[in-house]
């Protein structure tokens, strides 16, 4: 070799050895500096990755509070379930193990296995809210990685009875309809917090500390009476069935609060099992549905002839021979009547009648009274999805429309607006606030009409609702009623379905001294009766019956057997 080549003899300079081993000396500093200001000055950081290994923060669930009717009853209640969780990646179990779990929880073997396949993730729920029964089967089996923990589930005790006032919770407890939603800030309360020490499986070694104490829900105490509300839905329950009809819906309001007492729909569903829930039976159709009122706004038209001193309660009015023409249309009772007092126009609902008084009427001014009435407008109560109904503006009216709205065509409302609005006639002249939740007492009123009105109408209302009106079978022993039949076409698809009704009632009691509203509506009766005082009548008397009584309201008539006429010698109103 020749050591004498110069490429072997070449050097570095020394400037550049001497730059190399400065530059390691302040790479080492800065590291040491790094380390004395991390575990010295400023150790919040390491402390903090090293927690986040071990220390969790987790959630403490606030108890939702109970929803109880007036008197306290439970309505709805939450009570303690487990729910099933698993570490995947942990899980130890037998092929026979894995098919005993899926039996346990009731879920498809093949969705077991899918959850369970999920490695990459720490926590997975196999199943929500078991029942205390299940819970203790899975814990029989003894399945390494399979943990529970604590929740609670929301029980209804009167089941579908009450199912469209109360509403549902979610899996977690949040409201989804009804009280259960409208009321969910109140009812849920909010949860709080605590710092644990947890192992890598997830189990709670240790309790560090509280971080926010959870803030419990709220009870609710509703306006609801449970036996009126058992009373209600059980009548109309058997008037849908009986009628063979395609839904059904019935309000009772206290006059003096204002209160709900009952709220019924069918078809319904159980709360507690909503595993085959469809969008029919979710409906609230006494406040979601609006449907043409027909001749239960009669009152209201005939209210304002009075008040306006168009015409007095035994004034005559020729409705023969039972037509009466508009432009080109022709306006019909059931039968030709001749010469009416305005009483008997309500007692016969007479389409006729109303329509003659209507015409002497400016439209602005009936607008006026359906607007103050509450029609059109959205009712103001602590319930989601309730809805306004239609009236138009005046201004578009045609006469024919003035004419057909005066009898309840050619304007909606929904039942709970009806029910309502028949309060003016029960509280001389004055239209109650509604509310779900239990009030203190008696309420002030919105005027509609004068006291001399209302007491005028309510009279003409206990004649339609007696012998010779149109709704005897409205009638309760021992007490006096009054309220109005309403028979109406369907719209389907623009048109009037020639051979599919809606039969309605609405009323009060006692005439004396009204106490409750009630109203009823029975949707495509097809059982052969459809007029409302055949279909819907019944239910408000057997309702009104046993609320007066366990309201404990004294009645105000002898109490005597009522004497219903034969099925040809009762009044059928117009259509």
């Amino acid at each position: 070799m020749n050591l004498a080549n110069p490429v072997l003899q070449l050097r570095l300079p020394l400037w550049r050895s001497r730059m190399m081993l400065a530059l390691v000396f302040v790479g080492f500093m800065a590291l040491i500096a790094r380390a004395l200001y991390l575990q010295g000055w400023n150790n919040d950081f390491l402390q903090q990755k090293g927690e986040n290994r071990y220390s969790r923060v987790i959630e403490i669930s606030a108890n939702r509070g109970n929803i109880t009717d007036r008197h306290g009853e439970i309505l709805a209640a939450s009570t303690p379930v487990k729910s099933v969780w698993a570490i995947p990646e942990d899980v130890k179990a037998t092929r026979d193990q894995v098919r005993q779990l899926a039996a346990v929880l009731q879920m498809p073997l093949d969705e077991l296995d899918k959850k369970l396949a999920e490695e990459d993730r720490e926590f997975v729920y196999l199943k929500r809210q078991l029942s205390p029964e299940q819970a203790e089967r899975v814990t029989l089996l003894n399945i390494a990685g399979i943990h529970q923990q604590r929740e609670y589930r929301r029980y209804y005790p009167a089941g579908e009875v009450a199912a469209h006032v109360l509403g549902f919770t979610g899996v977690d407890e949040s409201g989804q309809e009804g009280i259960e939603l409208a009321f969910q800030a109140s009812l849920a309360g909010k949860n709080g917090s605590r710092r644990v020490i947890k192992d890598r499986r997830g189990n709670i070694v240790e309790d560090v500390a509280s971080v926010a104490a959870p803030r419990e829900g709220k009870d609710l105490a509703l306006s609801i009476d449970s036996k009126i509300q058992y009373l209600a839905f059980s009548q109309l329950k058997n008037a849908v069935e009986a009628h063979k009809a395609k839904a059904g819906g019935i309000v009772v309001l206290d006059i003096r609060t204002g209160e709900v007492l009952a709220l019924a729909n069918l078809p319904a569903y159980n709360p507690n099992n909503r595993s085959l829930l469809t969008g029919a039976q979710l409906r609230n159709r006494v406040l979601t549905d609006t449907f043409e009122p027909g001749s239960t706004i009669k009152p209201f038209t005939i209210a304002l002839a009075l008040d306006l001193a168009k015409v007095r309660p035994d004034s005559v009015i020729q409705t023969a021979p039972g037509r009466f023409s508009v432009g080109n249309s022709t306006i019909s009772d059931a039968h030709p009547h001749g010469p009416l007092t305005v009483a008997e126009v309500i007692q016969k609902s007479s389409n006729v009648g109303t329509a003659k008084l209507a015409m002497q009427m400016d439209r602005q001014d009936m607008w006026d009274i359906f607007n103050k009435s509450g029609f059109g407008i959205q009712p103001q109560v602590q319930f989601p999805g309730a809805v306004a109904g239609k009236v138009r503006p005046a201004k578009t009216w045609r006469p024919i429309e003035q004419v057909t709205m005066s009898y309840g065509y050619g304007l909606s409302a929904s039942l709970l607006q009806l029910a309502r609005a028949y309060t003016i006639f029960a509280r001389d002249g004055d239209i109650a606030p509604v509310t779900f939740i239990k009030a203190g007492g008696p309420v002030l009123g919105t005027p509609v009409v004068s006291s001399e009105t209302a007491r005028a109408v309510r009279m003409m209302l206990e004649m339609a609702a007696g012998p010779g009106g149109t709704a005897p079978r409205a009638q309760v022993m021992g007490y006096r009623v009054a309220g109005k039949t309403g028979t109406a076409h369907k719209l389907e698809n623009g048109a009037y379905a020639e051979k599919k009704y809606r039969g309605s009632f609405v009323g009060f009691a006692p005439a004396s001294d009204p106490r409750i509203v009630v109203a009823v509506m029975i949707d495509e009766p097809s059982n052969g009766k459809y007029f409302g005082g055949d279909v819907a009548a019944p239910v408000f008397s057997s309702v009104v019956g046993g609320a007066l009584r366990q309201l404990g309201v004294a009645p105000d008539a002898p109490m005597k057997p009522i004497a219903l006429p034969s099925e040809g010698d009762t009044v059928k109103e117009s259509i």
